[in-house]
């Protein structure tokens, strides 16, 4: 089935969170709903006839390393220039240097229809987004000057270079070394792994944000710089100029998104410029990182999609047996229609989890009110972490609805499942972000998790349903579980950190659903079956949350391992 942008959520999301109250905003007002809507049709059209189809030639044809250059998959060159000459990487960049300007919920929106047609080449604009804005917070105006035009316009490409084989998800392991020249510039030494799109065949220059130790850095992560460190090395206008001392060693063999050039990238006394300040640098790739953590998370939702549209649109069509209420096809067995349900409850809840961080960035930034900044820090480890299990849980449940024909190659559900199995572990596994969630999330006392429990709970006292009844209950028992995790042992924290999320989520999602149904009475089946399928959920996950660590620490190798 050809991918279908989904329009209409977007469309329903954008009055839930009300999108036209911020687009009134002095920073948004060139994003009135008229133009939001011609953007959005037009970003479908994009990813529905340009990009979708070159998601299985990226499967089929992987990026390879042929004499030490890049060479990419058939297509993804025009791919990128059609994203690249329609203005989509610079979308929520400042006009200043020749961005959009548009809020991040509309990009958030856009990003998800790009990854849902092809997530290989999507997270080559994905990278330059994070890069973008992290330049704009940190770097000098020379640097700003030579790169953002270049990268909002998409002539030049971008990474972000943190992990060594070392160090792994431990930043403050890393080795690279930035020796001082005495010029301003800086000779990079060192090895990164795990490169999101490295190197490619199709733009002029890759800048490569680098985590790098001076050499009077302190140990750990407050001792690390950030540094731009080109492929090609620019004159005073900007123009590449030799090539830069950066070496793709090897390609990583993935397990799915084989149209993105994954490398291990050697750094041999590379030129490289200073972004922020001297050992602050995880405050200014954390900027990209945050970023890159939404757009990841709006990835899950974009595999959860496609595999959705394409589990549907083989269910509908395949007959097999005979059903209970006599359908001609596997859509008549309520075990098929029950895992179809549950990929479209959770897609629907993660889009608008995704959707709502994004916003409460856009209004913390409209507004400078520092409520709406603790909403979106709250709510990025929730959409990267549910967004991404989301897209995993339902790719596998895509499989299965194909049956035998799933575990087939050839008829492409099994690459959802493969392509989307990463984004649970890069920026930052799910687990951290789940331990992010209930730590440095916590810091303020639970100030900013109790007010969205409030909204939730208001809302649903609010709607005067007996439907609401049971999402009342469950966030009330939230917030109970909120105020013991707060005062519990940090380490017993973490060790129901996942469950808690997970929970977090549900209701959050429920509270989705609800809203979409007060709007438009066709989505009310949904909203019931969201009530009666995801909140009994709740309270399981809440005794985990609780159970601690020490039944963990109890086990030993004997007891694990045969």
């Amino acid at each position: 089935m050809p991918y279908r942008a989904p329009l209409a959520d977007y469309h329903l999301l954008h009055r839930i969170l009300d999108l036209p109250g911020l687009t009134a905003t002095g920073l948004f007002a060139h994003a009135s709903p008229d133009v939001v809507d011609q953007i959005l049709a037009e970003a479908a059209r994009l990813s529905e006839t340009t990009l979708a189809p070159l998601n299985r030639v990226g499967d089929q044809h992987p990026a390879r390393l042929v004499n030490g250059k890049v060479v990419t998959s058939p297509g993804f060159a025009e791919g990128y220039r059609a994203i690249a000459e329609g203005g989509w990487i610079g979308m929520a960049a400042s006009p200043d240097h020749g961005g959009m300007g548009l809020p991040l919920t509309v990009t958030a929106a856009v990003n998800e229809m790009m990854g849902a047609a092809c997530l290989a080449l999507q997270l080559n604009p994905l990278m330059a987004q994070g890069q973008i804005e992290a330049l704009e917070s940190h770097a000098s105006p020379q640097l700003q000057a030579i790169y953002l035009p270049r990268l909002i316009s998409g002539e030049w490409c971008a990474t972000m270079n943190l992990t060594e084989p070392q160090a792994g998800s431990d930043v403050g392991a890393l080795t690279t070394r930035a020796e001082p020249r005495g010029d301003g510039t800086f000779a990079i030494t060192g090895r990164k792994i795990f490169i999101t799109w490295a190197d490619n065949d199709f733009s002029a220059n890759v800048c490569h944000l680098v985590l790098a130790r001076l050499p009077d850095g302190g140990p750990g992560t407050r001792g690390i710089s950030l540094f731009m460190v080109p492929k090609f090395l620019p004159d005073a206008a900007g123009r590449p100029g030799p090539r830069n001392a950066i070496r793709v060693a090897r390609l990583e063999e993935k397990l799915g998104l084989h149209g993105s050039p994954t490398a291990e990238l050697l750094f041999e006394g590379a030129t490289g410029w200073l972004v922020g300040q001297p050992h602050k640098g995880m405050a200014a790739m954390f900027t990209m990182m945050n970023n890159a953590r939404l757009g990841v998370g709006m990835q899950g939702v974009s595999v959860a999609e496609a595999a959705l549209q394409q589990a549907w649109a083989w269910a509908k069509d395949r007959r097999q047996g005979k059903t209970p209420d006599g359908s001609a096809t596997i859509l008549g067995h309520a075990d098929v229609r029950r895992m179809l349900a549950e990929m479209r409850l959770h897609s629907f809840a993660a889009r608008a989890i995704g959707l709502a961080c994004a916003c409460a960035s856009d209004r913390a930034r409209a507004t400078g009110d520092a409520a709406w900044a603790a909403r979106a820090a709250l709510l990025t480890p929730i959409a990267k972490a549910y967004g991404t299990d989301t897209g995993a849980l339902v790719a596998n449940l895509g499989i299965q609805i194909h049956g035998g024909m799933g575990f087939i190659e050839e008829t492409g559900a099994a690459q959802f499942a493969r392509d989307v199995r990463v984004t649970q572990i890069y920026e930052g596994t799910n687990g951290i972000q789940a331990m992010d969630l209930v730590g440095r999330k916590f810091m303020d006392g639970g100030a900013a998790a109790y007010a969205l429990l409030d909204e939730i709970d208001r809302s649903a006292r609010a709607a005067a349903d007996h439907s609401t009844d049971a999402l009342i209950a469950a966030t009330g028992a939230l917030r109970s579980t909120t105020s013991r995790l707060l005062a519990s042992d940090q380490n017993d924290r973490f060790a129901g950190a996942v469950p808690y999320l997970a929970a977090f989520a549900r209701i959050l999602g429920v509270h989705y659903h609800l809203a979409a149904a007060a709007l438009d009475a066709r989505r009310a089946p949904l909203a019931r079956l969201a009530v009666t399928r995801l909140l009994p959920e709740v309270p399981g996950l809440l005794a985990l949350s609780e159970t601690g660590a020490a039944d963990l620490y109890a086990l030993t190798e004997a007891l694990v391992v045969p």
